[in-house]
């Protein structure tokens, strides 16, 4: 079935999507605005989500409780995040009320008044939470890989550092959002029981004047780093975590990386669970996955193991990648490609799914792509065009990042 989908560039400067979903109880709304992290200036990492935190605390027409009380009394469910590239708010409502809940996004995105000691607690908030990542060996591994392989401004991390924290006060926060937030940086779609032309002339009149600024059509430049490098830290077991290059969203490869992240680790019976968990019992938790900024894109790898297993689980875990070329079944590619399917046709709530999946092709594509497009992409995969993928791109350039005991010497790393 192809969607009706309605997809322009309002004269406010909002790109806009809307797709009409009939008798769906819900109405979602997702607002992205090129504001993210990769966006802060230097000297203020961290800045982006101090301000998330900040925004909700009042605009110029009610304070944060008053705020909360207005979306509360139609029984809207709101929320944002600051990402890499993008600055998000989500929001589920009754049709009845799509107005009101998009009146207030627009008086938190137009008019914040960044009260100064709720954006102190922000950033205090935003300091206890980058402390607490030490705490968490994953997570801090991901953070130093994303550093030494994206480099700047697309590996920083989106807590900021300790020396750049304290610098970000109420004028530093009301600087990036006087900088990136405007109509011409923002990408919305609403799915649910709308008329497109109504949420458009809706849109049209909440963003009237709102700083059109320029859209950043382009996306942010990208150069990968081929690098190794160990972080001591005592823990009784020892994180891995790879990365290197692979497709963009938007390259005609990109179905095939997908379907060779579901071979790797799709499920309990994907190839690491099995191999190196099941059968040689070398790593506590492992995992593949491909990360996307809108330009670029990368195939990562991760593994805990105990440190006098760290050689020997780096090395399986690279030849599972190169096994996929060797011994790949039908079987497999089915299964791989069965969960991809599966995964996108039961994902939570369906209207906030569809509006979610239209932002991201906004993002990535620059205009809708129906689902069954992208779902035929993923099951026209073959076993020749994963071979054919892996022998042209060959994983001779990786960042690795281990953090734990310090390792003996090896070859391996």
């Amino acid at each position: 079935m192809t969607e009706n989908i309605e997809h322009k560039r309002l004269d406010c400067g909002i790109e806009l999507a809307v797709l009409p979903l009939a008798g769906r109880p819900v109405v979602a709304v997702e607002i992205r605005i090129l504001a993210g992290y990769a966006f802060e200036r230097p000297e203020y990492l961290g800045v982006a989500h101090v301000l998330d935190e900040a925004i909700v605390k009042g605009t110029a027409k009610r304070d944060g409780r008053a705020l909360n009380d207005a979306f509360d009394a139609i029984g809207a469910t709101h929320s944002s995040y600051a990402g890499r590239e993008r600055f998000g708010f989500s929001c589920l409502c009754l049709p009845e009320f799509l107005e009101r809940a998009v009146a207030l996004h627009a008086e938190m995105i137009r008019t914040p008044s960044f009260p100064p000691e709720d954006c102190a607690v922000a950033v205090e908030l935003t300091s206890q939470t980058l402390a607490a990542l030490e705490d968490d060996p994953q997570e801090l591994a991901k953070k130093l890989l994303h550093r030494q392989a994206y480099g700047e401004p697309l590996g920083r991390h989106p807590l900021g550092e300790e020396e750049t924290l304290e610098r970000i006060g109420r004028e530093q926060i009301l600087d990036h959002w006087q900088r990136y937030f405007c109509a011409a940086r923002m990408q919305v779609a609403v799915a649910g029981a709308v008329e497109p032309a109504a949420v458009a002339d809706l849109f049209e009149r909440e963003f009237e004047g709102f700083r059109r600024g320029e859209p950043d059509l382009d996306g942010l430049g990208f150069q990968f780093n081929a690098a190794r490098s160990h972080h001591e830290k005592d823990l009784e077991q020892e994180q891995i975590a790879i990365c290197f290059p692979g497709p963009a969203a938007q390259d005609e490869d990109f179905p095939t990386a997908q379907v060779i992240v579901g071979l790797l680790a799709g499920g309990m019976g994907a190839r690491l669970f099995t191999e190196v968990r099941e059968k040689q019992g070398l790593v506590y938790w492992v995992g593949a996955w491909s990360d996307q900024s809108r330009r670029s894109g990368m195939f990562h790898l991760g593994a805990s193991t105990t440190p006098q297993n760290l050689e020997k689980t780096y090395t399986t875990l690279l030849r599972e990648i190169d096994r996929l070329s060797e011994d790949l079944t039908t079987e497999e590619v089915e299964r791989a490609i069965a969960g991809i399917v599966i995964r996108n046709q039961t994902r939570g709530d369906i209207t906030r799914a569809r509006a979610v999946e239209l932002t991201e092709d906004l993002f990535y594509h620059g205009r809708p792509i129906p689902t069954e497009e992208k779902m035929a992409r993923v099951q026209a995969v073959t076993i020749q065009r994963i071979c054919d993928y892996l022998a042209g791109h060959p994983r001779d350039r990786l960042s690795v990042v281990t953090l734990g005991p310090t390792p003996e010497k090896s070859d391996a790393l």
